[in-house]
This record gives C-alpha cells, sequence and structure tokens, in this order.
C-alpha cells in the first residue's frame, strides 16, 4: 500500500500547488497593491484609495476561487462551503455598489441611469450564488450517500448477520465493471426515455476526502422504492449485478436515498 499513500500525497500536493497559483488578474492586483501602499505610507496616496485596492483584490480572489470551484469537476464539503461563502461575499459586495449608487442618485450628484450597471453586476452576482448553491447540494448530497455506505459499513462489520432495515443488500455473482455498467445505463435510458441519474461515477472528491475507495463503484441517485429504483433492482438482480439500495443516510438524520452498484465501497488502508 505504499503506491497508493505516495499517490495520495502527491494528490493532495499537486492539488494545493494548483490552488496557491494565483491567477494573471490577481496577481496585477497584489502588485498593485504593494505600490499603492508604498505609496500611502509616504504620504501621497489617500488611505481610501488603499482601502478600495484591498476590497478588488478580496474580489478578484474570490472570482478565481468560483471559477475554480463552480466550473471544476470535483468537490468536497469544505470546499463547497468555501465556495458558497466566496459568492455570499461578492453578491453582498454587489449590493453595497448598488446602494451607493442609490444614495449618490439621492443626493443629486449622479442621474439613475447610473444605477443600472449596479444592478446588472448584483443580479450576475446573484445568479452565481445561485449555481454554486447548486453545485454544494450536489456535493453534500454525494457526502450523505457515502455516510450511509460508512453506517452500513459499520453494522456489517458489528452484526455481519443481522437484517438492516435502511438498506436492502444483493451480492449477485459479486462482480461489476464498467463495461457491465455500460449496459445498465443503456437499458435505463430505452425503457425510461431518459439517462440514468448517475451521482458518483467511480472515486470522488468527497469519497476521497471521507476515505472511502469508490473505484469501480456506481452511485445512483434514485430511491429504491420509485418506479424507477424498482425496475433497477429487479433489472440488477436479473443480470447478477451486486447492488446496495439504501433508503435513508444515517438512521434518523437527512435523507440520502440511493442506489449503490457494485460492492460495498471499502476503505483505504495507508501505509504498511
Amino acid at each position: 500500500m505504499r503506491s497508493l499513500t505516495a499517490f495520495l500525497l502527491f494528490v493532495c500536493a499537486t492539488s494545493a500547488f494548483a490552488q496557491a497559483e494565483d491567477p494573471p488578474e490577481v496577481l496585477r492586483a497584489k502588485a498593485g497593491i504593494e505600490k499603492l501602499r508604498s505609496l500611502v505610507e509616504a504620504g501621497v496616496a489617500p488611505r481610501a484609495q488603499l482601502d478600495a485596492a484591498e476590497a478588488g483584490l478580496a474580489d478578484a480572489q474570490d472570482a478565481a476561487l468560483l471559477r475554480r470551484m463552480v466550473y471544476g469537476t470535483e468537490l468536497t464539503e469544505d470546499q463547497a462551503d468555501e465556495m458558497i461563502a466566496a459568492a455570499t461575499r461578492r453578491l453582498e459586495r454587489r449590493k453595497k455598489a448598488v446602494a451607493d449608487a442609490r444614495e449618490r442618485v439621492d443626493s443629486g450628484v449622479a442621474s439613475l441611469l447610473s444605477v443600472t450597471p449596479f444592478l446588472e453586476e448584483q443580479d450576475s452576482a446573484k445568479k452565481e450564488l445561485d449555481l454554486a448553491e447548486s453545485r454544494a447540494r450536489v456535493t453534500r448530497q454525494l457526502a450523505e450517500m457515502a455516510r450511509s455506505e460508512e453506517a452500513l459499513e459499520a453494522r456489517l462489520n458489528h452484526e455481519p448477520s443481522t437484517n438492516h432495515e435502511f438498506a436492502d443488500r444483493y451480492d449477485g455473482d459479486g462482480v461489476f465493471t464498467m463495461a457491465t455498467f455500460a449496459h445498465v445505463e443503456l437499458d435505463f435510458e430505452k425503457e425510461f426515455g431518459k439517462p440514468l441519474p448517475v451521482s458518483a461515477m467511480g472515486e470522488t472528491a468527497v469519497h476521497r476526502s471521507l476515505g472511502f475507495d469508490h473505484r469501480g463503484r456506481v452511485d445512483v441517485a434514485i430511491h429504491p422504492d420509485q418506479a424507477e429504483g424498482r425496475w433497477l433492482l429487479e433489472y440488477l438482480v436479473d443480470k447478477h449485478i451486486p447492488y446496495f439500495a439504501f433508503r435513508q443516510a444515517v438512521p434518523g438524520k437527512a435523507t440520502g436515498a440511493h442506489i449503490h452498484i457494485g460492492p460495498l465501497s471499502t476503505r483505504y488502508k495507508l501505509g504498511g
């Protein structure tokens, strides 16, 4: 398992390095602030100008973070929270800009039309926050699904022969491959006229952050008691494909209903 440890460390290091690299607009803003700070300290530039520049830098950093996370391929729960916070800060800055613009109109120093660009930017920031919240919601749902599998694993280890009220298990022939899954997807789409709602294809950032090896497994965001879920379970049994059908995440908590296709995920065992 030493190679796995080295690989995970490499992934973490690469990710940290990538996130540490600032985009050009942030680098320019930082350079401009350093020059402006020296002018303020020399008394030849007002402090308010530096404050505005620092606010602009913070906004550029939030924008860069959102570009990376909202349109990226994977997120952890912590990154999802970070993304929401950045989008919220950008919206609050736009709201303040609108309020300031309206104050100038009320004071008679600007026309009503001057508020329009600020309103458009506020609307754009609101849409940006909506998109971030949507991505975060998907990430949290995926985390709930992963925790439901963790809860089942713990129960199976503690009570291997006990029926588990929040999940149905079918071992099939114990074998599942992505080639097999291609047929599952195709037959589902033929049956229902729409793609199978896959929430996790193999390993994701959420699974890695929780310490789960989800390679070679697929999570489908369908409640097993819905018509589509019942059809899928019958199909998997007919094809002898193993599955775990979850009706909720951790019992008594938020729902994380889904169908896990393939053997139950295992935990990474680092070192050794």
